[in-house]
């Protein structure tokens, strides 16, 4: 390895398994100190145990790394300031921040009840922010004490918040709101030294396993594992250094070998009447913009 992230202090939520592991692994591959966030619950978020994060803790020390576990639920205020105050406390600084974790509950939106709805809100999307949130506020005080960092942020979208997954409404919400969130964080965190993307990764994990079974499945032999999810972590670790000093805002799909840069939402086909449309008058209009527009991508499980 290169030793990309000696020096930085790397925090990764939901790092007890699957991608966040394979993140955490990579970091301290890289000389990053690492602190690994998990609360060792189900699919569905039930449950819980400090195991899962404790064994990746092991693992890199075995490897000859280090790294400390923090069980804290990073939905919670409580939570999240604790895991921030826990890199401080065992390694004295912040460089990084993987928000990582998450779980399913899905359901065809006729069928997606409340508690779903927020459940899987309050992890994506609040699982989020509230990280982000003590991890600003640490490195603005840094930036306004003189001591500017150089600060990543490494947000966790999927395929499904940008063109949207069948029977997945929670799930694609959460994750499109995941976008939105680093592009303001972006915007506002800049002047302080902090830079914030996003990647939408494609992997196998406990969340891809069942629902896309085969395509996830791994090779028989010794061939390249497609959707091994270490495949996602060197862009995630580059991300969370130095060296990706300018990049800011952007969002990248990763899946197997292939990097992609997402565009978003740029202004198309436009009519400017002067003067307000009639109902029938917009309708044509639209129509005649649509027939010279870009079709869009079909959801995922769209028939």
């Amino acid at each position: 390895m290169t030793g990309l992230c000696t020096g930085r202090v790397a925090v990764i939520t939901g790092a007890g398994r699957g991608l966040g592991r394979a993140h955490a692994l990579a970091h301290a591959a890289e000389g990053a100190k690492v602190v690994v966030n998990d609360l060792g619950v189900g699919l569905d978020g039930t449950g819980g145990a400090t195991g899962p994060a404790q064994q990746v803790v092991e693992e890199i020390r075995a490897l000859g790394g280090e790294a400390v576990a923090h069980g804290g639920d990073i939905t919670t205020t409580e939570g999240a300031a604790s895991l921030i105050a826990t890199a401080l406390d065992a390694f004295g600084r912040l460089d990084t921040l993987v928000n990582n974790a998450g779980f399913l509950r899905d359901r065809m939106l006729v069928n997606l009840d409340d508690d779903d709805w927020d459940a899987v809100m309050r992890v994506h999307l609040k699982g989020h922010f509230l990280p982000l949130k003590h991890a600003a506020a640490h490195w603005r005080a840094e930036a306004k004490a003189g001591r500017r960092p150089e600060a990543r942020v490494v947000n966790t979208s999927s395929g499904a918040g940008l063109l949207g997954s069948v029977g997945q409404g929670n799930y694609s919400a959460a994750k499109a709101g995941i976008i939105g969130l680093t592009l303001v964080a972006a915007a506002e965190m800049g002047r302080y030294g902090v830079q914030v993307n996003a990647i939408a990764p494609a992997a196998r994990t406990r969340m891809t396993e069942q629902a896309f079974a085969e395509t996830m499945a791994a090779p028989e032999g010794s061939g390249f594992d497609a959707m091994a999810p270490e495949n996602v972590s060197p862009l995630v670790v580059w991300l969370g250094s130095a060296a990706c000093a300018g990049v800011s805002g952007r969002v990248f799909e990763a899946e197997a070998g292939r990097i992609t840069v997402m565009e978003g939402w740029r202004p198309g086909p436009t009519a400017d009447k002067g003067a307000r449309w009639m109902p029938m008058e917009a309708g044509e209009a639209a129509l005649e913009l649509l027939a010279d527009s870009e079709p869009p991508q079909p959801a995922y499980g769209a028939r």
